[in-house]
């Protein structure tokens, strides 16, 4: 997939995409906010280089390697994604502590109305600031949301040299043998 030119993708700053969504999902994946790319497309994980869908592959979410496009068949598998913050921008770091700290209280409205058994927040980071765990790991978390179990998972976008594919992959499983 090429990107598209520049003007188009300025123009889709502090767009918003729709989520993938259902009640009860085994997994309801969360994402920081929208790139650029993802406002443009309408597909979350657009952006060329993120790892998502080949890490949900990777890890056993998925038969095969879904595209962006194909977002809406992760509901025939029970899950689902929505994002912290709703509005795109060229880099998460553009995203203030106070819009994360709203997105958090947004986010668990919409859990607690959804009821997924699983939260998964791709990204320690944000799930540190938008529920306020300064001290919060990647893996299961203490916290709940009415009966909804939380997961920071490592943040799948291509910048974050931390963790390969093969490491995130291994991570990921270990979140889907605990959601069966």
């Amino acid at each position: 997939m090429s990107l598209p030119p520049p003007e188009e993708l300025r123009a889709a700053r502090d767009g918003v995409i729709d989520d993938v969504v259902a009640p009860g999902l085994s997994v309801l994946f969360c994402g920081i906010n929208p790139s650029l790319m993802s406002a443009v497309t309408g597909h979350h994980f657009a952006r060329p280089g993120n790892r998502f869908w080949p890490v949900l592959h990777l890890s056993g979410f998925t038969p095969r390697q879904l595209r962006p496009a194909e977002q809406r068949e992760l509901l025939t598998y029970g899950f689902g994604i929505t994002n912290v913050v709703a509005r795109a921008t060229a880099r998460a770091d553009e995203v203030s502590a106070e819009e994360f700290r709203e997105g958090g209280r947004l986010l668990a409205a919409k859990v607690a109305r959804l009821r997924p058994a699983w939260l998964a927040v791709v990204g320690v980071t944000a799930y540190r600031t938008a529920f306020g765990d300064p001290k919060a790991r990647i893996g299961p978390q203490e916290r709940r949301i009415g009966g909804t179990r939380i997961w920071a998972l490592p943040n799948p976008s291509g910048l974050n040299a931390h963790w390969t594919a093969q490491t995130m992959a291994e991570e990921y499983a270990r979140l889907r043998e605990d959601s069966r």
